[in-house]
């Protein structure tokens, strides 16, 4: 599900929720996971909150707890959630020079990532191939693994 703060102007909520909805099948394998799509200030309070640091970010994931008995991951149990700030994915999107909706599925497709458990700060290049190898799949831009090298 993709919950938008505010109704924006320059996305098609329809299509980031079918976005999503292919997101959940294909990456996630049909487990769900949610979205919230929010300004600067609500980004930096849920950094400030939970990863003690106090800026807003472009994208954040938060890992649902693990289960608390040793079972095979359920389809209907949620991967967790996702919060994007629309203000820096429209900035990076002119920075960039493609639309707020592709920013939008790009940071969508790496908060993903980051709930099925990678970590590109220490898996090794694991999660930039990965997410290399989405984005092809998906249409999409440079992601933010492969823009963010030298």
């Amino acid at each position: 599900m993709v919950v938008f703060r505010r109704v924006p102007a320059d996305l098609r909520r329809l299509a980031i929720r079918r976005y999503a909805r292919k997101l959940q099948s294909l990456v996630a394998r049909g487990r769900p996971f949610d979205c919230l799509i929010a300004g600067d200030a609500v980004l930096r309070r849920l950094n400030r909150d939970f990863r003690s640091r106090d800026y807003a970010t472009d994208v954040l994931s938060f890992p649902a707890p693990p289960p608390a008995r040793k079972s095979p991951p359920s389809r209907t149990a949620t991967l967790g959630d996702i919060a994007i700030s629309l203000p820096r994915a429209r900035a990076q999107a002119i920075r960039l020079g493609h639309r707020t909706e592709e920013e939008v599925r790009i940071l969508m497709l790496h908060g993903l990532l980051h709930l099925l458990g990678m970590d590109h700060e220490t898996d090794s290049g694991r999660m930039a191939r990965a997410e290399k190898r989405w984005r092809a799949r998906l249409g999409l831009p440079a992601g933010l693994l492969e823009r963010s090298r030298p």
